[in-house]
């Protein structure tokens, strides 16, 4: 179930967060395909979900710790277990370069966890 949706553009490059309840593995699964469907022309799909005592994160080929470790710190942070968080990105032209992927990863994470954990 889809809880929050946060988008933020930076450089042309547009990323949209969106935060999930999930309750099984196949959830995760069902949904990135879901999610993958709808957005075709997007180009990467890191995400971070905790399960139980399961977790997982992928930076998707975005540059290595650059997005699925800064999804799953937020989630873990905030003790968001049985939570998915995938970050869409649509690449606009423009290589951000590390440093600025991560803490755009980052702040859509922290965006589109604020309202749940407020």
């Amino acid at each position: 179930m889809l809880l929050n949706e946060f988008e933020l553009t930076i450089k042309k490059s547009k990323f949209i967060g969106l935060l999930y309840k999930i309750d099984t593995e196949e959830d995760i699964k069902k949904i990135l395909s879901d999610v993958k469907g709808k957005h075709p022309k997007a180009k990467h799909f890191p995400y971070a979900y905790i399960l139980g005592s399961s977790a997982g994160k992928t930076d998707d080929k975005e540059p290595h710790n650059s997005a699925g470790m800064q999804i799953y710190n937020i989630l873990n942070y905030n003790n968001l277990n049985s939570h998915l968080l995938i970050i869409i990105r649509y690449f606009g032209g423009t290589k951000l370069g590390a440093s600025n992927l991560l803490r755009t990863y980052l702040e859509v994470a922290k965006n589109v966890t604020k309202k749940i954990t407020n």
